[in-house]
């Protein structure tokens, strides 16, 4: 038996449900999954379904004798091979905790993604890549070489047949051009406190103003700075006894695992765009 998944999003009617396993069945195939979500307000409706069937197509094949129940319904639907490792680069700067994270998840088995490659602007963590066997690409950056250093990582993500990007930390803002290219395969973290702090050492402002709840936000990358679909976030509590540093480290913890989240449900295809908003199939 060969796994797929389907996905699909398409204004809410009847009779959607019963297309698709009336096309399933059709092709005799097997249901191991299937999960379902209908917008009242944006009137559309989700989908995503993991089935079987009794032997290996054709990606391309299988693709095209959906259309016609996708042009039915006007949906936008993709199929996957469950099998198939997606294709990941990674990029960070000087902090590296969601790196190491996902690079020991990743070796252990623990995330289902194949990383191509480690893109950083400081060579800090040149020796960590390395030691997971993975390629280390330095490309320095300035205001005024950050089109030239943009278009080094956009060549990487086309040699390589990138899937997904993950800026794990990576320091540098992207250009509305390099986000319009990596639209909707590019999954970024930062912090999100109450309130927010931006700038230089968060962890520190946040210990001066006194914060109870740190926390962290995974969304996708859009040329509205840490404003695009929001995919994961999780919080901790903290208190007055806690020192500067010790906030650093129950937030890195916090970025590193709701990172870790975000890569894994967008690789096994559960996150669905919904405006600004996303739907996620647990």
């Amino acid at each position: 038996m060969k796994e797929y998944i389907l996905t699909l999003s398409c204004p809410d009617q009847t009779g959607i449900v019963h297309a698709v396993s009336g096309w399933l069945l059709q092709k005799q195939g097997n249901i191991i999954d299937s999960q379902q979500f209908g917008d009242e307000e944006a009137r559309r409706f989700f989908m995503r379904v993991h089935f079987s069937l009794p032997e290996a197509v054709d990606l391309q094949g299988l693709r095209a004798e959906f259309k016609a129940v996708a042009e039915r319904f006007d949906m936008e639907a993709n199929l996957y091979d469950n099998d198939r490792r997606s294709r990941v680069l990674l990029l960070v700067s000087r902090q590296g905790h969601c790196l190491n994270d996902l690079l020991f998840r990743t070796h252990a088995g623990q995330l289902p993604i194949e990383i191509v490659g480690v893109v950083s602007n400081h060579r800090d963590f040149e020796s960590l890549s390395r030691s997971y066997g993975l390629p280390f690409h330095y490309l320095p950056v300035t205001p005024e070489t950050r089109a030239e250093q943009e278009g080094q990582i956009l060549d990487l993500v086309r040699r390589e047949a990138v899937d997904l990007v993950v800026l794990a930390r990576y320091m540098q803002i992207l250009s509305n051009d390099l986000c319009s290219a990596l639209a909707g395969r590019a999954i970024n973290i930062h912090h999100s406190f109450l309130p927010s702090f931006k700038g230089a050492r968060p962890y520190h402002q946040a210990h001066e103003r006194g914060v109870k709840i740190i926390g962290a936000t995974a969304h996708y990358v859009t040329a509205d700075l840490d404003e695009g679909p929001i995919i994961e976030q999780d919080i901790e509590r903290v208190h007055h006894g806690m020192s500067a540093e010790e906030l650093t480290r129950v937030g890195s913890d916090v970025e590193s695992l709701v990172l870790a989240r975000a890569v894994r449900w967008h690789v096994e295809h559960r996150i669905l765009l919904n405006g600004q908003r996303t739907v996620v199939f647990d």
